[in-house]
């Protein structure tokens, strides 16, 4: 059988979107690397005039404000950026003017955050719960067509289509998710450190800083550095707690420094808390999908995407990974609700007896084929998309063939 034009070009698009799928983490990481890379205070160039420091951050050495538009280029993205850098931001700020403690601060920020993504998680979980209870179907699918894989790929699609679910709907809701570590980033590394922040809180007409009784006598003063990682050291907000000053990275706090590579204890948390979260979103063991190379690539990625937290952990604000360590607890939380334990157990061949057989609160269960007109059942549909399939595969004709050539086959 002959593969049309189509078909190639359907199989390549198919390919490219797996593809695409397999490395949409490690490309949001790279982004995020990138982003602190370009961030993350440089440790060259002369220091403050009468502060004696051996280096200055950029991002410091003026007063936070908004973007203007320039013709630069990135000053129009930085713009574009500014309202949600501001929203952020300005809310913190509140909620610390409320509590008093930046530690609080960051965790309720949090927790307002989760509550208002909560429909966007709940959509995400329900869509991955539901792929993976079809997988096992989907195997067999795979098995019936192997060798063919146009055939393979639209049967696959056709059945996702008729049970109503999206095999990409847990993945898109879940990076726009994380697409708020880049504005909350900037917020802990640019908001917590800066020397004077009241033209950023201002909106409009409302100056939020005159509301919350906010001055920053270090605007007159001017700001000072640290002599040796060059991080203000008179910033307009108090950021730092317990110890910790969450707008910085936690080894410039704390010293811990191995081999001149900064260890985070906040990042080993975040890892071990990330981990379990990522377990848990694992489907179930299932011997009849034991052997399937992409459940096999998404538990590996489970168990190593984690730890890459404790790479960036040393130079990215501890308040990002507060907030990180906060938001993984949360979502283990919400997980929990939809998906039970998932894949959390067993742990090293063992089972404990509340785990067997839980049902969630908000049980998902398989989803049903939807149907139009008369019912049709299973091996029936089965049929359709052979006679379907056939129908696209089937060689026709060329009709630019000439007179000669049939006259003679006639003779």
């Amino acid at each position: 059988m002959t593969r049309s034009p189509n078909g190639y070009e359907n199989d390549r698009v198919t390919r490219l979107q797996k593809l695409l799928v397999r490395l949409a983490p490690l490309l949001l990481l790279a982004a995020l690397a990138l982003i602190v890379a370009a961030c993350v205070p440089s440790s060259g160039g002369a220091g403050a005039s009468g502060s004696g420091a051996l280096a200055s951050p950029t991002h410091s050495q003026a007063p936070l404000e908004p973007a203007h538009v320039t013709a630069n280029p990135f000053d129009l993205l930085a713009t574009l950026f500014t309202p949600i850098f501001q929203t952020l931001f300005i809310a913190l700020v509140v909620l610390y003017k409320l509590t008093g403690n930046m530690l609080v601060a960051i965790l309720l920020l949090t927790v307002i955050l989760k509550v208002i993504t909560m429909p966007i998680t709940r959509k995400q979980l329900v869509s991955s719960r539901q792929t993976q209870l079809l997988q096992p179907e989907v195997k067999e699918i795979q098995r019936k067509y192997k060798g063919d894989r146009v055939k393979q790929q639209a049967a696959v699609q056709e059945f996702y289509k008729q049970h109503g679910v999206n095999p990409a709907g847990g993945c898109l809701p879940m990076l726009a998710t994380m697409g708020l570590l880049i504005p909350m980033y900037s917020v802990f590394s640019q908001g917590l450190t800066n020397y004077d922040i009241t033209a950023m809180l201002r909106v409009g007409p409302i100056d939020f800083g005159q509301i919350l009784g906010i001055t920053c006598p270090s605007a007159v003063t001017g700001p000072q550095f640290n002599p040796v990682h060059g991080y203000v050291t008179n910033p307009c907000l108090a950021a730092t707690e317990f110890g910790i000053n969450w707008g910085i990275p936690e080894p410039m706090t704390t010293g811990l420094f191995v081999a001149g590579f900064g260890l985070s204890i906040l990042a080993i948390i975040s890892s071990l808390v990330q981990l379990l979260s990522s377990r848990q979103m694992l489907p179930p063991t299932d011997p009849r999908t034991a052997d399937d190379a992409n459940v096999k690539t998404q538990r590996q990625m489970a168990y190593f995407l984690p730890f890459i937290s404790i790479l960036y952990g040393g130079v990215v604000p501890a308040g990002l990974m507060l907030y990180w360590i906060a938001s993984s607890v949360i979502s283990i939380g919400q997980q929990f609700l939809v998906l039970g334990f998932g894949g959390m157990f067993p742990l090293f061949g063992w089972t404990p007896g509340f785990a067997k057989d839980y049902r969630p609160r908000y049980h998902v269960t398989m989803p049903t084929p939807t149907t139009t007109g008369t019912t049709t059942g299973a091996a029936e549909r089965s049929k359709i998309i052979d006679r379907d399939l056939s129908a696209r595969s089937t060689i026709r004709p060329n009709p630019n063939r000439s007179r000669s050539g049939r006259r003679g086959r006639r003779r």
